[in-house]
């Protein structure tokens, strides 16, 4: 239990938060498609080196979530790159979930798989030198939700959560609220409130220890297609009042995530719920919101790595500086501007 205190310490430090490259091979053929790309093995690696090897990147982040084939993978020059990550002091972790599929008896909606084989697996990775988990399951509001689909969310996340501490790995636990919907805000916050207090419930039938935990949840937003826009502000208090009824401040870290908001949506929404103390760490844990500039300037060209590293500095940048509650969005480009909501995103 103490190195899964270190480690969860480690990421939930001042000013740093988590880069997420899990993507599933499907979803970072998607992303190398956007630019022209095939999605080919030798494609992929040289993406993942591009953000991986960014020089002074461990200023600002503290893990990196790396899909199953990314861990097994070194640099051109033979580097593994979980080395590349513990030089910068970058804390390595691992996507252990095995995806979504439809959820029998439910309303269109869908549970996550992957304990069949998880312990043998977790101490796989742990070997292989991840320190961290992550498992994804999704909760939809237009379908309902419905109790079933709930109650599956919250007993494989921690069944997971059990499993990953028994082999020394620090569960990141993710149920993620889709943006999809026009509801009101209101309507997000009694789902998440429902969604949290079922997982915990499950987590303490686990014997899960929450000191040895950390939150990814999506922020307390409207449904995509409400129409009206809430500001960072309004964000901040409707997830910060989520939070502080659901999670016990024995939880160490809790790390956002983007879920489609633009690159300066997510940053501001983090700045502004860093304005005033809060019992936990209160941090990101971003995929699209920290790479989708840096995809545009790379193109998959080798002269334009070097511009592309800095573009995920600058971006890792901003948002250290929202949580330290310091994040200002003058000069941000337009491309950081634009939102990136996917109606049923999959991972």
């Amino acid at each position: 239990m103490a190195d899964l205190l270190m480690v969860q310490k480690s990421i939930a430090s001042p000013g740093r938060g988590i880069l997420a490259i899990d993507e599933s091979n499907a979803t970072c053929g998607k992303r190398l498609a956007s630019i022209g790309l095939e999605n080919t093995e030798v494609n992929r690696q040289a993406y993942r080196q591009l953000l991986l090897t960014t020089p002074g990147l461990g200023e600002y982040i503290s893990g990196a979530i790396l899909f199953e084939e990314t861990l097994y993978q070194s640099t051109t020059d033979g580097k593994k790159f979980v080395d590349c990550l513990r030089n910068e002091q970058i804390v390595p972790g691992i996507k252990v979930d095995k995806g979504l599929v439809p959820l029998p008896g439910s309303n269109n909606e869908s549970w996550c798989q992957g304990l069949d084989g998880l312990a043998s697996r977790s101490a796989e990775y742990y070997k292989q030198g991840a320190r961290f988990a992550k498992w994804r399951t999704v909760v939809s509001i237009p379908c309902g939700p419905s109790a079933l689909a709930v109650k599956e969310a919250a007993w494989g996340l921690a069944r997971y959560a059990a499993i990953s501490q028994d082999n020394g790995l620090v569960p990141i636990v993710e149920p993620e609220i889709l943006l999809d919907g026009d509801h009101p805000i209101e309507r997000t916050l009694e789902v998440a409130e429902k969604v949290w207090s079922e997982v915990f419930y499950y987590l303490a039938e686990n014997n899960v220890v929450f000191e040895g935990i950390l939150l990814k949840p999506s922020m307390v937003t409207p449904g995509a297609e409400h129409k009206e826009k809430a500001s960072p502000e309004t964000i901040a208090k409707y997830t910060l009042t989520m939070l502080k009824r659901r999670v016990p401040p024995a939880v160490p870290g809790i790390m956002f995530l983007s879920g489609g908001q633009s690159e300066v949506e997510a940053t501001l929404n983090l700045n502004a719920m860093n304005q005033s103390p809060n019992p936990w760490h209160v941090s990101f844990s971003y995929a699209r919101a920290l790479q989708n500039t840096v995809l545009k300037k790379w193109q998959g060209r080798p002269e334009n790595v070097e511009a592309a590293q800095k573009a995920l500095l600058v971006r890792a940048k901003a948002n250290s500086l929202a949580q330290l509650g310091k994040y200002s969005a003058e000069g941000e480009s337009e491309e950081a501007r634009k939102g990136m909501f996917v109606k049923g995103y999959t991972y």
